[in-house]
């Protein structure tokens, strides 16, 4: 894991990694070029590779509109599961929400990723709603951190 190099979303390359892996992850709501430079500019958007590919990426959504609620998402893709990285993507992505104000933390799982969803639950969120986005027929679970990290 030493190897790991998480970098900000900041350039076509880091954009384009980012989007691979919330597409891969998420394919019931892709988003192009345009959907993640308009993210990334209300959001924090990492990317992680190790060596020269690509492992997974991270949003963090800051709290908004006086609330003290920050979203953290963190996707590793399938093979590289299981090895440590979604721990580190999420510590990131939790200490980053709480340097932006968060008191509470949200996370988002697409119902067809178990792993995501286990990997929530393992770590103290609950599950607080289910919604389908028009058009779509499966759903995404909100879940809130009710344990501390």
């Amino acid at each position: 894991m030493g190897d790991l190099r998480v970098e900000a979303v900041g350039d076509e390359g880091t954009l384009r990694d980012w989007r691979y892996v919330h597409n891969l992850i998420i394919p019931t709501d892709p988003l192009s070029r345009d959907d993640v430079r308009e993210r990334a500019g209300r959001n924090v958007l990492e990317v992680a590779h190790l060596g020269d590919a690509v492992v997974g990426c991270t949003t963090v959504r800051p709290p908004r509109d006086g609330e003290a609620v920050g979203t953290v998402i963190a996707r590793v893709l399938p093979g590289y599961r299981g090895r440590g990285y979604g721990e580190l993507l999420y510590a990131r992505g939790l200490a980053r929400a709480r340097e932006l104000g968060a008191e509470r933390i949200r996370t988002v799982v697409l119902e067809s990723n178990p792993e995501g969803l286990r990997f929530a639950l393992a770590h103290g969120f609950v599950e607080v709603e289910r919604y389908l986005l028009p058009g779509d027929t499966v759903p995404f679970i909100d879940l809130e951190l009710r344990e501390p990290a």
